[in-house]
């Protein structure tokens, strides 16, 4: 007799509990943005030395373990097209709203699109040995991270500076190529990010070829929620920490 019941992919509470890690840490960075920085009580606190390594953090953080999170999905297409829409959203809404800091290519953009780009990949990515791709599309995002400040290196090291004709518009900002008096305040283009999450990719098929799996059973509930409904809480938090920054100063 035929198993009719539909053998569903293992959920494994790690990655769901540390994105939800990674994006509680967004919010509270954000918040702290909001105060210090939109309602001018500490306009320069976003360039200090805590605040810059928080963001890195969690910009790292998010992208890779949605690059693990890709082997998981049975509907990338699906899932990077509604990302990507998401993304849209974000820049029409805030457009509207608060057009001085409106977001262009935010981080919703870059993971929707680095999701199709890389299942596009998919089978010629599965080819190579994960601990090659992970060491090669880490390397190469070492290597084009300062692409948007016009230069090629590793990471703020500069080797080479790049001709200012790629950077032209909107289109080529996508890429990583902004043009002079581009301005978004949540900016992540292709270039250098998509490989982070090319790396998160592989950092999982290693995980399977070494069979440790098991170590990724752990969860912390409350966290694992929030990562699982990642996308929903982002494009709410925002509108939600206004409203409370609203109530605390009473004006915008």
């Amino acid at each position: 007799m035929k198993n009719l019941h539909k053998t569903s992919k293992p959920r494994y509470g790690l990655n769901d509990t540390l994105r939800g890690f990674s994006l509680l840490n967004m919010i509270a960075y954000h918040f702290c943005f909001d105060i210090f920085h939109v309602y001018g009580l500490n306009t320069g606190w976003m360039y200090t030395t805590t605040a810059v390594i928080w963001e890195r953090f969690i910009c790292f953080s998010f992208i890779i373990i949605s690059g693990i999170s890709l082997n998981f999905s049975g509907h990338a297409y699906k899932r990077g097209l509604i990302v990507s829409a998401c993304g849209a959203l974000l820049t029409v809404v805030t457009l509207i709203a608060v057009p001085g800091l409106a977001i262009w290519f935010g981080v919703l953009t870059c993971i929707g699109a680095s999701m199709l780009i890389t299942q596009a990949l998919r089978k010629l990515l599965e080819r190579i040995h994960p601990l090659a791709g992970a060491a090669a599309s880490f390397l190469i995002f070492a290597v084009l991270y300062g692409v948007p400040d016009g230069y090629i290196g590793f990471f703020k090291l500069k080797m080479l500076e790049l001709p200012r004709f790629l950077y032209q518009n909107y289109f080529t900002a996508f890429f990583g190529f902004l043009p002079a008096g581009f301005v978004s305040s949540d900016y992540f283009p292709l270039l250098p990010w998509l490989f982070l999450f090319i790396f998160g990719f592989f950092v999982w098929r290693a995980v399977e070829r070494y069979g440790m799996e098991k170590f990724f059973k752990f969860s912390i509930p409350p966290l694992a929620f929030a990562g699982r409904h990642s996308l929903l809480i982002y494009l709410v938090h925002q509108p939600a920490l206004i409203g409370i920054c609203f109530l605390i100063f009473g004006y915008f």
